[in-house]
């Protein structure tokens, strides 16, 4: 059974956005971990209510194929991407992606997202502009950098 099929029409009828679930093993413990957001950030009240209701649909469907951890939470300061709609809310901030292959000459791409269209994205990076396809995406995400943002901030404290 697919985790997102299961779980998405219910998190979106609370109004959260699925950001992304599935098992992890750690210390022999299987854990699932369901990472929700919505626009504007998400409080503990509503973590508990979420859980609360995957844990019930999860219990209807008899999922898991044996015992496990359900972990719900936010996608912390540091977000990752996963689809189009995702990268489009994150335009203006920093990224990492890392790519399946090299692509000018690197599978790390550290910058600015620039663009986020249907097949791709554009990064600023110190290199220079580059087009991504969703296609050769291993993984991204936002970059979370403590500090201010620029040296005239710096020089005020």
């Amino acid at each position: 059974m697919d985790l997102e099929a299961l779980l998405g029409p219910l998190v979106e009828g609370m109004g959260l956005e699925l950001v992304e679930a599935g098992f992890a093993r750690e210390g022999g413990r299987r854990i699932l971990r369901v990472t929700v957001d919505r626009e504007g950030g998400i409080d503990l009240d509503t973590i508990a209510e979420a859980s609360e209701k995957v844990s019930r649909r999860l219990d209807l469907e008899d999922f898991g194929g044996g015992p496990y951890t359900l972990e719900v939470s936010s996608p912390g300061l540091e977000r990752p991407l996963r689809n189009p709609a995702q990268f489009a809310r994150q335009v203006g901030e920093r990224v990492k992606v890392r790519t399946m292959d090299l692509i000018d000459g690197s599978r790390t791409h550290l910058g600015t997202l620039v663009a986020a269209g249907d097949d791709d994205v554009t990064i600023e990076t110190d290199e220079g502009a580059r087009t991504l396809r969703y296609a050769d995406i291993a993984s991204a995400r936002t970059v979370f950098e403590w500090g201010p943002k620029d040296k005239k901030d710096r020089s005020r404290r």
